[in-house]
């Protein structure tokens, strides 16, 4: 791959920074054309994040805008295209990842934080390599791997429960754990379950999708049957965790926003030898009654001084599931802060 700088003259204000104009040339036009993406689109997407032009033609493409962000595109494609060589696919959201990814290895600031290489990652039978989209979720990977216990918070699409069950599923294929248990808490506590049909995993079925969904991502179907079948993993309501202790497990507590103070020190205090505990939610989106305080609130509060817990918090512009959910958050967000000042 070769790259040629050519900076662009003409008139232009002393104090503006200089336009510039880099064109990449791509040895492999097949990987070139998947870097692209189908119809330009991951250009498309560099372009409106990086306010810049970009003009692609076979294996070549033409870069055009601020010096600094023709630049960070010529990293992010470069990143993109040594990901393809090695076999990776990519989607919209490693294009989001890449931009993030190469922004900070490039950081102004190198002393506000230690230097390092390329964003945490995680790695299953099924899924191959998955890597972190963006700084939060970089150093959420790094604290489920360092802490037996974590607290992942914020808004929803930022991927707390989807990589805390990669996580999960990675550390039993490793033999670090064996098994998996996931649960979540039920708004009635666990009472009116009774009503509903059918066993208990068809009670909880309705409050435990999203996990399955995120655990068939990383699992085959027919090892997740099995999973199940012979107890590997347990799916349960946090209702039914009270009086065990959890040996050798890797326990994931998800909408923990939902959990009551009771409860999250019930579950907390379940952990046992040799396991993991990653407990996800939101704390804007309670559902529980008003006045009522949530447990993942409080324990995250009561537990900030203990240095081997780890405790990691999503922002509105960590969201990666799509740049609508990402808006639509932000506009949430700006609304509750506006009524809390007129109150």
């Amino acid at each position: 791959m070769t790259t040629i700088d050519e900076p662009r003259t003409g008139r232009r204000d002393e104090a503006a920074e200089p336009d510039a104009e880099i064109t990449l040339a791509f040895e492999n036009n097949k990987y070139a054309s998947l870097v692209f993406g189908h119809y330009d689109q991951n250009l498309a997407k560099i372009e409106r994040r990086l306010k810049i032009a970009s003009f692609a033609n076979g294996n070549h493409v033409t870069l055009k805008g601020k010096s600094e962000a023709c630049e960070h595109a010529r990293r992010v494609l470069e990143a993109l295209y040594e990901r393809i060589s090695k076999g990776q696919a990519i989607a919209l959201g490693d294009v989001d990842g890449a931009i993030e990814e190469t922004a900070r290895q490039r950081s102004l600031f190198p002393d506000a934080e230690p230097a390092r290489g390329a964003f945490e990652q995680l790695i299953t039978r099924k899924r191959g390599l998955v890597r972190a989209r963006n700084a939060a979720q970089d150093q959420y990977l790094r604290a489920m791997k360092r802490y037996e216990l974590v607290f992942g918070a914020g808004p929803a699409g930022t991927g707390k429960t989807w990589l805390a069950v990669g996580h999960a599923v990675q550390l039993m294929e490793q033999g670090a754990v064996e098994r998996l248990i996931l649960s979540r808490p039920a708004v009635e506590a666990g009472e009116r379950l009774g009503f509903l049909p059918g066993d208990m995993r068809e009670k909880v079925d309705p409050y435990l999708r999203p996990i399955y969904d995120a655990l068939h991502d990383f699992m085959d179907s027919r090892m997740v049957e099995r999973g199940m079948q012979t107890g590997i993993i347990e799916v349960a309501p946090l209702a039914f965790m009270r009086g065990r202790t959890l040996t050798r497990a890797c326990i994931l507590l998800d909408e923990a926003q939902n959990a009551t103070s009771m409860q999250m020190k019930m579950f907390l205090t379940r952990l046992g030898e040799g396991s993991r505990m990653i407990i996800t939610g939101d704390p804007s989106q309670t559902d529980l009654p008003p006045g009522q305080t949530s447990g993942l609130s409080e324990a995250i509060s009561l537990l900030s001084e203990i240095d081997s817990v780890g405790r990691v918090a999503f922002s509105e512009g960590d969201v990666v599931r799509h740049d609508l959910v990402r808006q639509i958050v932000g506009a949430y967000d700006r609304a509750a802060r506006a009524k809390n000042k007129q109150s």
